[in-house]
């Protein structure tokens, strides 16, 4: 993680440090985080991340030589769909739904701020 943060950058803003401190900071988008270290960002089992990615709901994700590793996109997505699930009592499949649909208007949005609207 460092401090400063630029526009190509996806932040993970609020994780919790092994003291319980918030920890603040943005993640490279080369970086690729293990199921341990999403999970313990999204504050979940690593058995939820694994459940989610059986069913397709990580895009994002891959798994190189049997052992999953995640974009900062996919930690992003990850969190989205945990607080779905847990503010709105969503099934994980709604949850998916809604951070994809978060994610287009992230991205509308960040074109319009590019380009100027049409």
């Amino acid at each position: 993680m460092r401090e400063n943060h630029s526009e190509n950058d996806s932040t993970a803003d609020g994780e919790r440090g092994s003291g319980g401190e918030i920890l603040t900071g943005s993640l490279l988008e080369e970086s690729w985080l293990t199921v341990e270290q999403v999970a313990a960002a999204c504050t979940v089992d690593p058995d939820w991340l694994l459940r989610h990615l059986e069913e397709g709901l990580l895009p994002g994700a891959e798994s190189v030589a049997g052992i999953w590793r995640f974009s900062a996109g996919s930690l992003q997505r990850a969190r989205r769909m945990r607080q779905l699930e847990r503010d709105f009592d969503a099934i994980p499949e709604l949850a998916a739904l809604v951070a994809d649909l978060l994610e287009e208007m992230d991205d509308m949005r960040l074109r319009l701020r590019r380009y100027g609207p049409p």
